[in-house]
């Protein structure tokens, strides 16, 4: 959630920001209102049971009691006000970054650079579904008796190329001498702090997944809800990553904390019905590598930048074809206030689809959280926050398959993951 010293005295800035992400300005005006009355009525408790306190030192035990209960009819009235008021407060959304482009969707998000040409065959290129049954390595129709549509399984090969990504990641993420190498086009002066790897829970309770402005209103059709033990099921490794630290106030010299996490995710895909049904693009359950960081504000940016630059150093070791996109103001999510994503090229479809995001958060989200960091002269204030892509597997396996494929129906596994999988080539035979 924002500053409420922002909301308070610049709510024509944050109606003016907001609005650039397609969110009626209204809502700041309804939260001021529910927050004035909550002020209003907090002051009035408070000068209750200041004069509760006199009428008991006098004794008046009859003014007292009438007091007594008008606190309570007060405060019952207060927890509701505080519950309007916080439900007004998180649906406004984080303020964009001032070179973030403006636009309304889509449409609006402007690609940055790009990398690598995309590869001409000599032979009619397949997709991955057309390779992967023939390889006998992803099974959807099984999957569609088991679990239902959106469901696959990945069997043989690209199991152990899965695997051999995950350990790539993990090795590449921990190695301060790797890390180095990434950073100096960012600067070379800055942390080079390795990733601490975690295997996240897979849910999560409501309260935590509201903290991570993961489960606001509107929101709830996404996940995936166990009713008999009020759990949801992760979306990501972010959201159970980022909590880790809630209700704590760290050491500055700690910073920045980074953590790679490797989980299963599970979502709905409740709107985009009818939209990349075919093949294992967009489906209810998929594995995925996240990092998740927590910094000073005025290295968030920063941090932002490297992240964005680990991500292309993976990408570029791959040797596969991607552009950096900036998401435009109407496309970014709500408690971005940057969002960069990237996009890798998929002969089966004949274009750049998203396979990495990175999202600057700032301190929106650790303001639910409560995750703050002491700072060295004393200061105390919420820790800044990114969290970003490492590989969604499904997606990454689908570009490698189309953009390895020999003419065979085999699939060349790309070089730095080989001695990781065991293996040169995915075939038949």
């Amino acid at each position: 959630m924002l500053d409420i010293n922002l909301l308070r005295n610049e709510p024509e800035k944050v109606k003016k920001e907001i609005a650039k992400k397609n969110v009626d300005p209204k809502k700041v005006d309804d939260f001021l209102s529910l927050d004035e009355k909550w002020r209003v009525s907090l002051k009035a408790i408070e000068e209750k049971r200041g004069l509760q306190k006199k009428l008991s030192e006098a004794r008046d035990i009859e003014a007292a009691k009438k007091n007594k209960e008008e606190i309570k009819s007060l405060e019952a009235q207060l927890a509701v006000l505080e519950k309007d008021r916080e439900i007004a407060w998180i649906k406004i959304p984080n303020l964009p970054d001032a070179d973030v482009p403006a636009g309304k969707d889509e449409t609006g998000n402007q690609v940055i650079r790009k990398w690598g040409e995309p590869r001409k065959f000599d032979f009619e290129a397949k997709d991955h579904m057309a390779l992967g049954e023939a390889l006998g390595i992803i099974d959807v129709e099984t999957a569609a008796k088991v679990s239902g549509a959106r469901f696959n399984y990945l069997k043989g090969g690209a199991v152990l190329l899965e695997m051999a990504i995950v350990k790539y990641v993990f090795d590449v993420l921990t190695s301060e001498k790797t890390l180095k190498k990434i950073v100096k086009n960012i600067d070379k002066n800055y942390s080079v702090k390795p990733f601490i790897p975690v295997l996240p829970p897979v849910m999560i309770k409501p309260e935590v997944f509201k903290k991570m402005a993961r489960l606001d209103p509107g929101q709830e059709e996404e996940r995936y809800h166990l009713p008999k033990d009020d759990l949801y099921l992760i979306g990501s490794a972010e959201h159970a990553l980022g909590p880790m630290h809630m209700g704590e106030t760290l050491e500055e010299d700690k910073l920045p904390i980074r953590y790679l996490g490797f989980s299963s995710a599970f979502r709905r895909e409740s709107g985009s019905y009818g939209k990349d049904t075919h093949g294992i693009l967009r489906v209810h359950q998929f594995d995925k590598l996240e990092i998740e960081s927590f910094t000073v504000l005025e290295n968030s940016r920063k941090e932002q930048d490297f992240i964005v630059a680990i991500q292309e150093y993976l990408m570029q070791s791959l040797n596969l074809p991607y552009q950096v996109v900036a998401i435009c103001t109407g496309d970014m999510g709500g408690p971005d206030t940057r969002q960069i994503d990237i996009e890798t090229w998929m002969p089966g479809q004949n274009q750049y689809r998203e396979t990495h995001t990175s999202d600057l958060m700032t301190d929106y989200q650790s303001r639910r959280l409560g995750t703050k960091v002491k700072r060295k002269d004393g200061g105390v204030e919420f820790v800044h926050m990114n969290d970003a892509t490492g590989f969604a597997l499904g997606r990454i396996l689908i570009a490698i398959i189309e953009n390895y494929q020999e003419k065979d129906g085999s699939v060349i596994v790309p070089k730095v993951l080989r001695k990781y999988a065991g293996f040169k080539k995915i075939s038949s035979t």
